[in-house]
């Protein structure tokens, strides 16, 4: 005989949640979201992650369907795909939900400009040794930036406290 673990948990969680009953007792079916390190990483984002998180950022709080809708143009997804994607970011921290009846709203919980700066950091500390100054020589060098433009950032940064 198997014994079974009693979980009595508030209406409020169980009211629509599926459920039967086998001899008048009944069993509870909950969907549990494994978090792998796959969706856990701390490995950048791809495009669509980047896309889903800039549109959550600049729309505030948003549906599934909303952000399914707002990326339509440039990436056609299903609906699922959507949802999938949403639960990644939201299993890495970048964007959280609350329940409005029974819709998902979502917002970012972190700027994607952070997300943009850890990504930079990721890279001087993996191509330079941590070196932020060999970094920007590197891009000089490459004619990403150019010395003025270094100038005008340093003056920028530089009036910052």
């Amino acid at each position: 005989m198997t014994e079974v673990q009693s979980l009595t948990l508030p209406h409020f969680l169980t009211s629509s949640l599926p459920h039967f009953q086998i001899d008048n007792c009944p069993y509870l079916y909950v969907t549990v979201r494994h978090m792998t390190r796959r969706n856990t990483s701390s490995h950048p984002l791809t495009t669509l992650q980047r896309a889903l998180l800039k549109f959550i950022e600049a729309r505030g709080p948003v549906t599934a369907e909303q952000v399914r809708a707002g990326l339509m143009p440039d990436h056609p997804l299903k609906d699922s795909s959507v949802r999938t994607l949403l639960r990644r970011l939201e299993a890495r921290g970048l964007v959280s939900h609350v329940v409005e009846g029974k819709t998902f709203l979502y917002r970012a919980d972190v700027a994607s400009t952070s997300v943009a700066a850890a990504a930079v950091r990721r890279l001087i500390d993996g191509f330079w040794k941590g070196s932020a100054e060999q970094f920007l020589t590197g891009l000089v060098d490459e004619k990403v930036l150019s010395g003025a433009d270094l100038r005008r950032l340093a003056k920028k940064v530089g009036g910052r406290k």
